[in-house]
């Protein structure tokens, strides 16, 4: 018998490859004559540049600085020419400090960093997990890390942050980095918001990241100034393209300056860890995360994973702490079944905390 073991992270508790190793452990305690691989997954925000590395790609450290501007070390991964940076391991919502939020003034200039580290070391294609962002600026702060200016009035650069842009008002691209121009850059994400309006980047995602009233109004002002430098410098308006509003704007950034497009992330995921191989002579997956529920069928990685496998003809089960879908949404998303850490252990902290035990646990009793 051949087990995949492809799980997403489960949040707050493990990460992918510590639940897809629990299960394995639990699987060969009751079948040790059974063939069990771990395929780590993610769907394009934190956990990415884990299951690349995972699936054997070289694990790259740079020194950087978070959010704030805090020193930090960040790790991409890369394979040849190709190279996986993640947003939240280099500016994300975790590294701030105390974990203190400042919608106006973090940043995506860490990203940047890491990015021009990868172009240095000859990236042709530059794949960037977008998710987890604790910043609203546009990804200006991701460009001037590569070289462009923002300047205002005077011709000075402006500071780093969102609230920073309203005093913008031009965008000079003559020092970016000369590699832009012959690499790939692709966004791994699943949000479609625009930059500005009710739905953009702003007003879905700016509370989460601390941001008052007031705060609302100085951030989406100065996106729409940010919009129109850039368009102005490059010539391209995405704007209102889908994802443009993702991780505080940094998909706009992206497309408008690096050119970048936007890909579904789990795909994205799915095709670093060549999981299609991955499939051959397999009999059965195992996929999940922390929560099934109704967000996990709009692009999450179980989902991916299931219908990528549904394609092959393998059998998908699921595992998760909780699971609220029914049983006709699990099977047209290609879940025969799901096995959750509740049945074992209704409390949701003891659960939380006993994640690794009760997922051997859920191996063991894997029954086909």
């Amino acid at each position: 018998m051949q087990i995949v073991i492809a799980p997403d992270k489960f949040k707050g508790s493990l990460s992918a490859s510590g639940v897809a190793a629990a299960l394995r452990r639990g699987v060969l305690a009751a079948h040790p004559d059974w063939t069990v691989r771990c395929a780590p997954v993610a769907d394009g925000g934190d956990g990415t540049v884990a299951a690349a590395i995972a699936a054997g790609y070289d694990a790259v450290h740079v020194d950087t600085v978070g959010p704030t501007g805090v020193a930090s070390t960040a790790t991409y991964a890369m394979r040849a020419d190709r190279a996986v940076v993640e947003l939240a391991n280099a500016v994300g919502l975790v590294l701030l400090p105390d974990g203190r939020l400042d919608p106006l003034g973090a940043s995506t200039f860490g990203l940047g960093v890491v990015i021009r580290h990868a172009l240095d070391r000859g990236a042709a294609e530059v794949v960037i997990g977008l998710g987890g962002s604790a910043s609203t600026d546009g990804g200006a702060g991701m460009l001037t890390a590569l070289g462009a200016k923002v300047l205002d009035e005077s011709d000075s650069v402006v500071g780093r942050g969102g609230a920073a842009l309203l005093d913008a008002v031009r965008l000079d691209l003559g020092a970016l980095h000369p590699a832009v121009a012959h690499t790939q850059f692709v966004l791994a994400c699943d949000v479609d918001s625009p930059l500005v309006g009710p739905n953009g980047a702003t007003a879905v995602f700016g509370r989460q990241k601390g941001a008052t009233d007031e705060d609302l109004r100085i951030l989406e002002a100065a996106m729409t100034r940010w919009a129109e430098i850039a368009t102005a410098a490059t010539g391209l308006d995405p704007r209102d393209e889908a994802g443009a509003g993702a991780a505080g704007g940094t998909g706009f950034g992206a497309m408008a300056v690096l050119g970048a497009k936007q890909r579904s992330g789990i795909d994205i995921v799915l095709e670093l860890i060549d999981f299609d191989a991955q499939l051959a002579g397999a009999d059965l997956v195992v996929t999940g995360e922390g929560s099934l529920d109704e967000q996990s069928l709009q692009g999450k990685a179980p989902v991916g994973v299931a219908s990528r496998a549904k394609a092959t003809g393998v059998r998908v089960v699921a595992v998760a702490g909780r699971s609220v879908l029914t049983p006709e949404q699990l099977h047209a998303a290609g879940i025969e079944a799901v096995h959750t850490l509740a049945e074992l252990e209704p409390d949701l902290q003891r659960s939380m905390a006993n994640a690794e035990a009760l997922l051997e646990q859920l191996g063991r009793n894997l029954v086909l």
